[in-house]
């Protein structure tokens, strides 16, 4: 199934030359200079008479919208990968990474720019490998979102658990959040999501720093280590973790898809980028030194009881609204390739409105089969960062340069060190994918914690 696009006039039809092009925020000179074919029409086509404009997102409101998903579970197990590694591979591996994943979203920025179609990473998908790539790409980004999804499902249960103190069964828990989930993510538009962004990055931030003021009192002789051996498995996991905390890149093409101007979305990626690598090195460095070696993941949980549940209680929000995010991405994905091209895109009629309901609904079922069925929260973060984001926030990204710039790739020395760049990011992007996998796997496979689908606290 194909999303239907529309054939728009080029650039130059319109007096837009590449002299001009030059000075917007994606100049044409750091691409190849081959022909494209005609500009095709994003995937909601004209809106100045529709029922439900999707187009409407201003650059700050999509900032808003990054940060609510990217600065979230991520962070909760930072500072138990900073742990695993020690304090200075720790941080340098999360700032090397926090700029390599800067420059591939700018990356996705340009693309976009370049192809203006392109409304999800399947469309890049279908730029770069037709068809086959359009599938490829969908069926990864389908199941690393409905991952995520269940990864917020099952961490919501682990904060309802501790602030009641196992008061119910897990799964009661779970179908509880799922249910909240499904009914905050039914407004069909981004803009719609832009409130609920702002009180999940408040709810994040006013959490870790009541764990961080809390660790700060307690003052218990901890140990820490500069530095640490650990086993491969063990180290991986940890790496994994960092990567996670800055896998929202699969997302980045659905929110360009409803900007006003695509081209500010580099603002939006500042503002992401300056905020959540200046909370990490902070806020994992802060709890790592005051919870010490045994620091938990969540990291909410390194306090005294009575300060984990305040900590989860305040972030509750960001638990189900960061998740909800990401099901509203799903959604749309599906919705765009369905609808695209139809009346029923714009229409609140009952098809329309049906259609995404019911959709809904089975996106959140599926994430609560999953969290249930693998209820370890560290190890499932590990297993999703390794399958999906080591490509979808580093290799895939790199690739798309590629492609951009084949056929001039050694033309200058600049191209030839960027070129370099880009080979080197897709070996990051390999060996985080491989040695990942198998590290997440045999953590989940070794771990004594409670069962699949039971009742058992996971707190």
């Amino acid at each position: 199934m194909k999303s239907r696009t529309i054939d728009l006039p080029s650039m130059e039809s319109h007096g837009i030359t590449e002299e001009h092009a030059e000075h917007a925020s994606y100049p044409l000179a750091d691409l190849d200079d081959k022909k494209e074919e005609p500009s095709r029409q994003d995937a909601f086509g004209d809106e100045e008479f529709a029922e439900v404009k999707y187009k409407v997102l201003k650059w700050w409101q999509c900032g808003l919208l990054m940060v609510a998903e990217t600065i979230s579970l991520g962070i909760l197990s930072l500072p138990a990968a900073i742990a695993g590694l020690g304090i200075v591979p720790g941080i340098i591996l999360l700032i090397g990474l926090g700029f390599v994943a800067s420059y591939t979203g700018f990356i996705m920025g340009q693309f976009k720019w370049r192809h203006p179609h392109v409304s999800s990473i399947a469309d890049a998908g279908e730029v770069l490998m037709g068809s086959f790539g359009r599938e490829l790409f969908f069926t990864g980004h389908m199941l690393y979102l409905i991952f995520v999804m269940a990864s917020h499902i099952l961490t919501f249960t682990v904060a309802m658990n501790t602030i009641t103190e196992n008061g119910s069964c897990s799964l009661v828990f779970g179908i509880i959040g799922t249910i909240l989930s499904f009914v905050l993510s039914l407004p069909r538009t981004m803009e719609k999501m832009t409130w609920l962004s702002l009180a999940s990055f408040i709810s994040i931030l006013v959490a870790v720093l009541a764990t961080m003021i809390a660790l700060g009192i307690q003052n218990s002789a901890v140990t820490f280590s500069v530095t640490k051996t650990a086993t491969l498995a063990n180290a991986f996991i940890s790496v994994c973790n960092i990567v996670f905390a800055y896998a929202s890149h699969n997302t980045f093409f659905n929110m360009m898809a409803e900007l006003e101007d695509p081209r500010q979305f580099p603002k939006a990626l500042a503002l992401l980028q300056s905020i959540n690598i200046s909370l990490y090195v902070v806020i994992s460095l802060v709890i790592y030194r005051y919870a010490g070696d045994g620091v938990a993941s969540p990291a909410l949980g390194s306090t005294s009881p009575i300060a984990s549940k305040v900590a989860y209680g305040l972030a509750l929000p960001t638990i189900v609204i960061a998740g909800v995010i990401y099901g509203h991405v799903a959604l749309k994905t599906v919705y765009i390739r369905i609808f695209a091209g139809t009346e029923r895109m714009h229409k609140k009629d009952f098809v329309a409105v049906g259609s995404w309901v019911g959709m809904g609904l089975g996106f959140w079922v599926i994430g609560w089969i999953i969290a249930s069925a693998i209820p370890v929260f560290n190890d499932l973060l590990s297993l999703m960062s390794a399958l999906f984001a080591s490509w979808f926030s580093f290799g895939i990204p790199a690739i798309l340069w590629l492609h951009m710039n084949q056929g001039v790739w050694l033309s200058s020395a600049r191209k030839i060190v960027l070129t370099g760049i880009n080979f080197g990011i897709i070996c990051i992007a390999v060996i985080v994918c491989g040695l990942g996998v198998y590290a997440s796997g045999k953590a989940i496979h070794d771990s004594s914690a409670s069962g699949s689908f039971s009742c058992a606290t996971n707190a």
